[in-house]
């Protein structure tokens, strides 16, 4: 009998990705140690809440593998409403903290619902795009018409970090789903037209130049007329990005620009950089050890334990640390794609890309962040960064990516 119900957890459990499981609890262990090394206060419990998080949400990671993906098809339209449903509710009754309004409390936790909002447009999208893969370039207007809603919700809390997010999400997930790259980059072409006609018209004018030849070799209609149209485009764009840029303020263009340069406001927006730049430089090859981080034991740098946590690493753990870290997220996404190709349906196989894309985004931009190279934006670092809700829709994430692989051999469409 004994053995028989090993068989039978066997079977059940064989095509569990292991090591994609334990990628993620060694983030969330070491996310851990890193957040107890920045507490201010001693008796500070965050370090041991994330730790809890951490044990709850794979324990719903490992509840939602044993659950059929498929039934999600289902009931994706009821999951849209929901993460919209929540998106407003935040508008009316959500606690507004760092100059946003994106919390909700609840039993006195404060919950981010546009966290969840993530998982939630992932299923929409990937069932949307199971039954209607792109073809043409129409078909990604249709596709984007379902994100709208719930990523301006997001934009007016406003939450820059988490609208940027869902972009990489969507990108990632038009791309496996079928779309053209030249489409994308058509599509995103005029907001890199803003950016390189502020930093350098003759780079300008090349970009628009390729993005011309991009539509006169990959849309469908009449070439000449596509690729004057991605022309004007691109020019109008251009010009209508400058007279915006005009009307900003002095800060808020300062704070766009600031991680060019930090040293232009070094007591004020740039201090998060330079001090972060300082924790990660001083750390050198093998880092000065865990509670022996001076600008991380003496709180140099504020919000360390959240958007900053790759700071208080690379200080303490040094390069080798850094890059045992980064390895450990190049096996987090290796794992995410080969589900993705190892799926037996396209449903499962979005539902994995999207996971891919909103991991990977995350951590390009929050590790950028901290090294410089990449704008403050206030997105955290997976599995590592301080944020219950944000651990919380990891681990969400991670289950279904897991359902995807734990049902391969049983899901037959």
């Amino acid at each position: 009998m004994v053995i028989r119900n090993w068989g039978t957890m066997w079977r059940e459990w064989r095509d569990l990705d292991i090591l994609l499981i334990l990628f993620t609890i060694a983030l969330t262990t070491i996310g851990s140690m890193a957040i107890f090394s920045t507490e201010l206060n001693p008796d500070s419990s965050q370090w041991w809440w994330h730790l809890t998080i951490g044990g709850i949400g794979t324990t719903i990671a490992l509840a939602i593998a044993r659950t059929s993906y498929d039934q999600l098809l289902y009931y994706h339209w009821f999951t849209y409403a929901l993460t919209n449903f929540s998106l407003i509710l935040v508008l009316f009754i959500g606690r507004i903290e760092s100059g946003a309004q994106s919390w909700i409390p609840i039993f006195g936790v404060n919950v981010q619902p546009s966290e969840f909002a993530k998982v939630g447009v992932i299923i929409t999208l990937a069932a949307i795009l199971h039954d209607r893969p792109i073809q043409q370039p129409l078909d990604i207007v249709k596709v984007l018409s379902v994100t709208i809603l719930p990523w301006v919700l997001i934009f007016i809390q406003p939450d820059l970090g988490t609208a940027l997010v869902f972009a990489a999400i969507c990108l990632g997930m038009l791309y496996w789903g079928g779309a053209n790259l030249g489409w994308l980059v058509l599509m995103g072409s005029p907001l890199i037209s803003i950016i390189l006609f502020n930093i350098y018209i003759p780079l300008w004018l090349g970009w628009v130049g390729l993005m011309a030849v991009i539509a006169w070799k990959t849309l469908p209609w009449l070439r000449l007329i596509s690729a004057i149209a991605a022309i004007v485009i691109n020019l109008v764009s251009a010009e209508i990005g400058h007279l915006l840029w005009g009307l900003l303020q002095d800060y808020q263009k300062l704070r766009i620009t600031l991680f060019l340069d930090p040293s232009q406001d070094p007591l004020g927006g740039g201090y998060h950089l330079i001090q972060s730049r300082i924790a990660i430089g001083s750390g050198s090859l093998w880092g000065k050890g865990f509670l022996q981080g001076t600008q991380t034991q003496l709180h140099f740098i504020p919000e360390q334990h959240t958007d900053f946590i790759f700071s208080a690493i690379g200080e303490e753990w040094g390069f080798m640390g850094s890059i045992f870290i980064l390895l450990i997220f190049l096996g987090i996404c290796w794992r995410l794609l080969a589900i993705a190709s190892e799926s037996r349906d396209n449903f499962g196989s979005l539902l994995a890309i999207g996971v891919f894309s909103m991991i990977l985004f995350q951590t390009i931009v929050n590790i950028g962040m901290t090294v410089g190279v990449a704008p403050i934006t206030g997105i955290p670092l997976p599995w590592l960064s301080y944020g219950r809700s944000a651990l919380l829709t990891n681990f969400i994430a991670i289950g279904l990516v897991e359902s995807v692989a734990l049902h391969r051999r049983t899901i037959k469409f």
